[in-house]
């Protein structure tokens, strides 16, 4: 069995040098996906799948954790709780991660004995032992030194998918699995199931322990069991005023009133039916129509001393509370993305970012639309407040004009010029189909629009004209990439191989004729010296310069995943390669480098778009994970890090000439600093110990610079000259 012994202060150095994540990466998120709550004191902490909030309910002060500023392991959080000393204990879908306030710790499947990353539940006994659940390694007990690990295998736990733990004041855990209850006293093990009890679903979700020792358990199907020791009593939808047999969450307050998130039990249409109280005779349910309620679909219940219930909701409503009577709402994200699902990238020529959201995978219909973002300011479009026709965008083109041209998802192509929207459709154009994938401009100023199923699309303005496998030399009609080289040639990817048109003759490259190592073209970029690189789906990436072909994949080369969703060149020639699980990938003709969750601010595996500004940083849209910016040299200055946080600091004197005091108005501690200069570089960091607030800036050059105090609510930005 492992310890964290020798490894121990290593790690912990490394884990600490990770707080100062440099000020390379900046996370973007939406979480307005609650999965967990945790209560300490005044402060909540919120476990969304964009990372951490700590929000005080007296000054209304948030602070936001996530992978760029962070020692966090995966902005993905499944469960929160807080020991006796106040270190809050964190499962994440890529480790378990400690935090007490200044410092972080991670463990995982390399650093320790947890069985699995992917951590789905803890629980903390009377000895202060934690107890975590993991999706598919089993159950593990963790003292502070030794780790326990129990699986189907080598105990009496029925399964390995842990989804829920309870311990009730004799120490005993009550286990909910996919596959079935247990309960251990640290000697004996129990198994309940359908087979052998009345519980009315082996896979349970959710469990709680009343006053009396009841235990209240929520299954996937069957609704609501209880357990006295002795009886059992099911509630569902066919026998009691339960909503949803599928029941995620439970909360039961003193008084004995449990507190209940369910949902409807269809597969894949999953969709919340809100949040239901029960006092052991009335039942009354609470959902978007009837309550202030922001979201149907409840993933987390916590309740406060004061009676306050805190609830978390899956479907892009957030954190919400309830008093009893009045309901308010809560922001949980740093930025005002929609969603975490970003298909495309574009920068126009003011260094606005034009970012396209789509739907992402859920309950309902979760976070989308277009967005601006001028480095300060976000504006988002969507079917409520412009012209759009649709929320859901899969690309986006920029023209010479600085027009914007938007491909949605179902509802055809949409010109905005900044003051009116055009929508080209089937019914009102010549686009042959209403779902656009890919756009691109020529220097003509015609737009040349991919479709799903229908073809490619040319439209100079005024006519239309439509390329598709009967009239054409197009190899498929799902158009998923196009570029243009400087001859004006079009390259145009499908999912049946690669075209090159020159607006007269076509010639197809495929696996049969060609060096292409696979038929489906997801990507294409084209370098200054005409070289284009295309991006395969499962196959690789694959080079060709007109004449030779040279195909780069996991088995011949550093590229981490053979699925290649987007490429971009910056001005070195280097090339940015987003897979789909693999992160990034640079190579700049010799050398390779892969960012991924492990080892940089990356927030998720999956890189749908890259994207470059004026100042150098990438701008990387990801599958689930939000916006990342990435500069090698610092992001610079004007992109500010939107932490939300409204904690108020005085720095002075400002200017400063040799020592420079900061004082925090409120009791909020700092953890560390970091000075940045003008050109986005860190200067200086220092760690801040025994509540010294002065730091010596004497041998700073003359200047500007930005000064980001790291504190246990967040970050605080100041500006502070040098003379």
């Amino acid at each position: 069995m492992k310890k964290l012994t020798l490894l121990f202060i290593f790690f912990t150095e490394l884990t600490i040098a990770s707080l100062a994540q440099n000020p390379n990466w900046i996370n973007y998120t939406n979480g307005d996906q609650v999965r967990a709550i945790a209560i300490e004191g005044d402060t909540i902490w919120v476990g969304t799948t964009a990372g951490l909030v700590g929000h005080n309910e007296i000054t209304g002060n948030q602070g936001f954790y996530n992978k760029a500023n962070s020692g966090l392991p995966d902005n993905d959080i499944f469960a929160i709780v807080i020991d006796q000393n106040g270190t809050k204990w964190i499962g994440t879908s890529d480790g378990l991660a400690s935090f007490d306030g200044s410092n972080w710790m991670v463990y995982n499947t390399s650093n320790s004995d947890l069985p699995s990353d992917y951590v789905r539940s803890i629980a903390i006994d009377g000895n202060g032992t934690k107890w975590i659940g993991t999706r598919d390694g089993g159950l593990a007990s963790f003292d502070g030194n030794d780790w326990i690990v129990y699986n189907n295998s080598n105990s009496g736990l029925p399964g390995n998918s842990v989804n829920s733990i309870s311990i009730e004041e004799n120490g005993t855990k009550w286990i909910g699995t996919s596959d079935g209850l247990a309960s251990f006293d640290g000697s004996n093990w129990t198994v309940y199931d359908t087979s052998n009890s009345g519980l009315p679903s082996d896979h349970v979700e959710s469990t709680a322990i009343d006053g009396n020792g009841t235990k209240w358990i929520g299954t996937e199907v069957g609704g609501i069991a209880t357990f006295d020791g002795s009886n059992w009593t099911v509630y569902d939808t066919s026998n009691s005023n339960l909503p949803g047999a599928h029941v995620y969450s439970i909360a039961i307050e003193e008084n004995g009133t449990k507190w209940i998130g369910s949902c409807n039990n269809s597969g894949s249409n999953l969709y919340g039916l809100g949040l239901t109280s029960f006092d052991g005779i009335n039942w009354t349910t609470y959902n978007t129509t009837n309550s202030g309620l922001s979201g149907n679909y409840v993933l987390s219940i916590a309740l406060d001393e004061n009676g306050e219930k805190w609830i978390g909701t899956w479907d892009n409503g957030g954190l919400v509370s309830f008093n009893g009577s009045n309901w308010t709402a809560y922001n949980t994200s740093n930025s005002s993305l929609t969603g975490n699902y970003l298909t495309s990238i574009d920068i126009d020529g003011n260094d606005t970012k034009w970012l396209g959201v789509s739907a992402q995978s859920g309950p309902g219909y979760l976070g989308a639309g277009l967005i601006a973002y001028d480095n300060s300011n976000w504006t988002v479009y969507n079917t409520s407040n412009s012209g759009i026709p649709s929320d859901r965008i899969e690309s986006i083109a920029i023209d010479g004009n600085g027009t914007k041209w938007i491909g949605t998802w179902g509802d055809g192509l949409v010109e905005f010029d900044g003051t009116s929207w055009t929508t080209y459709n089937t019914s009102n154009s010549g686009l042959p189909g209403n779902t656009v994938i890919s756009i691109a401009t020529d220097e003509n100023g015609t737009k040349w629009i991919g479709t799903l199923s229908d073809g490619l699309a040319e439209f100079d303005g005024t006519n239309w004209t439509t390329y598709n496998t009967s009239n054409s030399g197009l190899p498929g009609n799902k158009v998923y990439s196009i570029a243009i080289d400087e001859n004006g040639t079009k390259w145009i990817g499908t999912w049946s191989g690669l075209a090159e048109f020159d607006g007269t003759n076509w010639t197809t490259y495929n696996t049969s004729n060609s060096g292409l190592p696979g038929n489906n073209a997801q990507s294409i970029a084209i370098e200054e010296n005409s070289t284009k690189w295309i991006g395969t789906w499962g196959d690789g990436l694959a080079s060709f310069d007109g004449s030779n072909w040279m195909v780069y994949n996991t088995s011949n080369s550093d590229l981490p995943s053979d699925y290649v969703l987007s490429i971009a060149i910056d001005g070195n020639g280097t090339k940015w390669i987003g897979t789909e699980v693999g992160g990034i990938a640079t190579f700049d003709g010799n050398d390779w480098s892969v960012y991924n969750t492990s080892n940089s601010g990356l927030p998720s595996n999956y890189i749908e778009s890259i994207a470059f500004d004026g100042n150098g940083t990438k701008w990387i849209g990801t599958g689930n994970g939000g916006l990342a910016a990435f500069n090698e040299n610092g992001i610079p200055t004007a992109v500010e890090e939107n932490s939300f946080t409204v904690e108020k600091a005085i720095i002075f004197p400002n200017p400063a000439y040799d020592y420079l005091n900061i004082k925090l108005l409120s009791t909020t501690s700092i953890s560390f600093i970091e000075i940045i200069n003008t050109q986005g570089r860190l200067v200086r960091s220092q760690r801040i110990t025994n509540n010294q607030n002065t730091i010596d800036v004497m041998e700073l050059t003359k200047g500007l610079y930005i000064l980001k105090i790291h504190t246990n609510n967040g970050v605080v930005m100041k500006k502070m000259r040098k003379n």
